[in-house]
């Protein structure tokens, strides 16, 4: 599982590089508080490393990419996912999951959007705020696990 990364854009477009800029829209990231996930390559890890400073990632589990499926995927039209669509779909949340974990676009060829749209925080971000590092005490840069519970909390 440890290939599928989730990205959260942090900050905002102000005073943004013109190329770090495209490179988040690349990512589709455009908005703060919006989330994607990728398969880690070497490709996407070069796009991150360039947009570290507007944003956090880490590797996400099967249990917290369930619940951001479940509450936050829309469908082309900005139609939630329901039971009927997965039934005609042939699939269940396990099984769209999988799916998801094995190639995201494989979903996203079934009518899901790419991009989640999350809302800020419950008890905000970490202490030193959005412009510190993570492993300095604030909530940009490389999280590894602990996108988890960030993603929780975004839910």
């Amino acid at each position: 599982m440890s290939n599928l990364i989730a990205i959260v854009r942090i900050r905002g477009r102000v005073k943004v590089m013109e190329t770090i800029e495209s490179n988040l829209e690349l990512l589709n990231l455009n908005r703060v508080n919006h989330c994607v996930f990728y398969k880690d390559t070497k490709s996407i890890q070069g796009m991150i490393f360039k947009g570290k400073d507007y944003i956090t990632w880490g590797s996400v589990n099967k249990e917290t990419l369930e619940k951001v499926l479940q509450k936050r995927a829309r469908l082309i039209g900005n139609k939630k996912i329901t039971d009927k669509w997965l039934k005609d779909n042939k699939l269940d949340w396990g099984k769209l999951v999988e799916m998801f974990i094995n190639d995201p676009k494989d979903v996203y060829k079934l009518g899901v959007k790419p991009v989640f749209r999350l809302t800020p925080p419950s008890k905000g971000f970490e202490r030193k705020g959005v412009k510190i590092q993570f492993k300095h005490g604030g909530a940009l840069g490389s999280r590894e696990e602990k996108i988890n519970d960030l993603l929780i909390k975004m839910i």
